[in-house]
């Protein structure tokens, strides 16, 4: 592949557009506009390559669906101080190859047919399939089959002579009893004689049996364990291989920064919480266009990514959207990578609810109802300590117990109970465990949507790759229940109200935004929609009943939007 190539010049003017004063914070930013006239002019190509034999699940067109895929953008400055900018997609194409002309090359390429790291899973299949092999034998089944029966048979059997032997027990002492009020001494002796030895020939029948069946489920467990025996040695085998695949593959993979230092996949990782490499970590875009930068003495300048094609199952993508660069995979990478390069500040540093005032809606010796501002937290963060707690333990050092009855996201607005007490939180708490507090929240919706009514179900768990974003998955996610009803509709807009059954983490930005939801974001959704001024979303009513006058309370706010 011709790599000089791959510094792309703008088919658009660009002389009038000012440069960016400091490189991209990759994790939270809105791109810069040259960044997004080079995403359009790629966007543009990747409209016309029809002999890829991939439409990333746009058009449909092929039996099997395909999803998309992420695509970079790094804006570059070249030694003539040409600015011009480079293109890479995540990953690998369908057609199983991580070169395309256009595209910078992967930092290491796994898929090269000779290398170590196809042959080591040639290798790894072939362990694969022997123990395939071995699981389906007709011999194996067969042993298997044989001592689930044996073990049944022996169960049974073991328990009907125990039940017998009790009876037996039984019956002997209702023998001796009557023997001893009604026989003389000498034969009430013989009795027991007689009695005796007929527990003693129980015992040692049931004694008997069970080392029979004990000996002849050996014999049947021995012919299964010599297929289990080698099961288990290619296993460890398995194990073995892989991890030592994997270890060599991280070594392949050798990061630069800007001071020409250079780190491994695993160096980079092994200081961190996840210690070892996630899975694809390094074949994202972010890592290829800065790696090719540095390696081609190209300064970068700006960078963007964008989602191109049909989105996840799991995952909430938007074909032709901007997205930050995922966290869990890309953050150490590109720490190491872009040290040293000034850098945009990191917006989630950025207290933006510091000037927000909280508003108080009503307040009594037991409890306060307050409307929290958008983009106030309401538990202290990792790295912003203000929030809805920390002022309503401020404002009432009196108070006792947790304060907070439930928590809203950051960016969402609306009605917060808050316990005065220990006793009241508790009895608050626990109208929420059972689900007799009515809550309601509204929210408006960038597009329409068709139906008035219904039910999302969509069960939640965190983005291990990319917190906060959440994802839907049948596997591992927590149960997560949404109802819906549509206020009204304008301006090819939707407005809803939300019931939730459940409490997950983003869960109405979620049942909103994906495909199998509403598939429609929230107005203003930064992280499953498009940013503006605000997320659209507003707990705006709750129901509950007084703790101590048990009155049914109901509070109603207008939307603030």
């Amino acid at each position: 592949m011709n790599e000089k190539n791959q510094f792309i010049f703008f088919q658009t003017p660009i002389d009038n557009y000012v440069l960016p004063e400091r490189f991209t914070f990759p994790f939270n930013h809105e791109p810069h506009i040259l960044c997004k006239i080079a995403a359009k002019e790629l966007q543009e190509y990747l409209e016309r390559q029809l002999g890829w034999g991939q439409d990333f699940g746009i058009k449909h067109e092929k039996k099997q669906i395909t999803i998309g895929k992420m695509f970079g953008i790094l804006l570059v400055e070249n030694a003539q101080k040409e600015i011009g900018y480079l293109a890479a997609f995540s990953g690998q194409l369908e057609m199983g190859t991580a070169h395309q002309a256009k595209f910078v090359p992967p930092v290491f390429d796994r898929l090269t047919t000779q290398g170590f790291f196809k042959k080591g899973e040639e290798e790894l299949n072939q362990i694969n399939q022997r123990i395939d092999l071995i699981e389906k034998d007709p011999q194996f089944l067969a042993y298997q089959v044989l001592l689930e029966e044996e073990t049944r048979l022996a169960s049974s059997e073991l328990a009907t002579e125990k039940q017998k032997a009790r009876e037996a027990k039984a019956a002997r002492k209702i023998r001796r009893q009557k023997g001893k009020k009604m026989l003389e001494p000498a034969f009430y002796e013989a009795l027991e004689a007689e009695l005796s030895k007929e527990s003693i020939k129980n015992h040692f029948h049931l004694k008997d049996l069970s080392k029979h069946w004990k000996k002849r489920l050996a014999a049947i467990q021995q012919k299964n364990d010599v297929y289990l025996e080698e099961i288990n040695l290619l296993k460890k085998k398995r194990k073995q291989k892989s991890a030592d695949l994997q270890q060599k593959l991280f070594e392949q993979y050798v990061f630069l920064n800007q001071a020409g230092q250079t780190q491994t996949l695993f160096d980079i990782f092994k200081n961190t919480l996840q210690i070892i490499p996630p899975s694809g970590a390094g074949d994202c875009s972010a890592p290829k266009l800065i790696q090719y930068a540095f390696q081609h003495n190209l300064r970068p300048v700006a960078m963007a990514e964008f989602w191109w094609g049909q989105s996840p199952k799991s995952e909430i993508r938007k074909h032709g959207q901007f997205y930050p660069a995922c966290r869990g995979k890309c953050e150490p990478i590109l720490e190491h990578m872009l040290a040293g390069i000034e850098m945009d500040d990191n917006p989630m540093l950025v207290n933006k609810g510091s000037e927000k005032q909280i508003e108080i809606i009503y307040e009594d010796d037991d409890l306060l109802i307050v409307n929290k501002p958008t983009e106030l937290l309401s538990v202290p963060g990792k790295n912003i300590q203000d929030s809805v707690f920390l002022r309503m333990k401020q404002q009432y050092p009196e108070a006792t117990g947790p304060l907070l009855v439930h928590r809203l996201d950051m960016s969402t607005s609306g009605l917060m109970l808050i316990a005065k007490s220990k006793e009241t939180h508790k009895i608050l708490q626990s109208q929420f465990l059972k689900r007799t507090i009515q809550k309601r929240y509204v929210a408006l919706l960038e597009g329409e949507v068709s139906e008035n009514e219904g039910v999302i179900d969509l069960p939640l768990r965190v983005d291990l790759d990319d917190r906060p974003r959440q994802l839907v998955c049948y596997e591992h996610g927590k149960s997560a229940r949404t109802l819906w009803k549509v206020i009204e509709r304008t301006n090819q807009q939707t407005k809803v109200h939300f019931f939730p059954v459940t409490g997950r983490t983003h869960q109405l930005r979620v049942h909103a935004a994906h495909p199998l939801g509403l598939n429609t974001p929230i107005f203003g959704d930064d992280l499953y929609g498009n940013k503006a001024n605000r997320l659209h979303l507003q707990a705006d009513f709750l129901e509950f009943t007084h703790p101590s006058t048990d009155k049914v309370m109901r509070m109603e706010i207008e939307a603030a939007f």
